[in-house]
């Protein structure tokens, strides 16, 4: 069920995060609340995200490039074009094997060291936070995005999410989905 008020926790989150399209159905998004999903200001966000994916997606060095600088520069520019996107990334030791696809990106956090394997999909209408050291395999989804049961909200392009959060240390093995609520996974250091 969706939320009846704004939640100022996730708003104060929110205000750390960069590349953020603000508004009043933006805060609402991220609040849990019903919000209109085609707001102007939302349809560019996405737009931003689908024109990043696209680019990411694709890109790969110039061929004159020489292999044992390859993956260097295969390196350098995706960690480049995930910091134009991206709310936070903890550190330069983030890499993301394509192809990659999101719904704002502003709205994910990802600590220090995170690798992701193919076919990643976040849907980030709600904040997606990743802690340090987590590693994803191939073909892994995190929904924080849900609707009502009822159709008429779905008629009335208005959804609404919850946020999901991985703790430190992680490992999300192959073609798992994550589906919003609020999920918390931890492992011990000692595991």
């Amino acid at each position: 069920m969706a939320a009846t008020t704004k939640n100022t926790q996730e708003i104060d989150k929110a205000k750390k995060l960069n590349h953020v399209p603000w508004c009043e159905e933006y805060e609402k998004m991220i609040s849990g609340m019903l919000y209109n999903s085609f707001d102007p200001s939302l349809n560019e966000g996405r737009f931003k995200a689908r024109a990043f994916a696209h680019k990411f997606n694709t890109w790969f060095p110039d061929a004159s490039t020489h292999p044992s600088e390859g993956f260097d520069v295969l390196a350098t520019q995706r960690l480049k074009m995930l910091k134009s996107i991206i709310g936070h990334v903890g550190d330069d030791n983030i890499f993301i094997e394509p192809p990659f696809n999101i719904d704002y990106g502003c709205n994910i956090s990802l600590g220090e060291r995170f690798y992701a394997n193919f076919n990643l999909t976040i849907l980030d209408c709600s904040l997606v936070t990743i802690g340090n050291r987590c590693m994803f395999g191939p073909n892994v989804s995190i929904f924080a995005a849900t609707h009502e049961a009822e159709v008429q909200s779905r008629r009335d392009n208005v959804e609404y999410g919850r946020p999901v959060v991985i703790g430190d240390d992680c490992w999300i093995g192959g073609n798992v989905v994550s589906i919003c609520f609020i999920t918390v996974l931890e492992v011990s250091a000692e595991l």
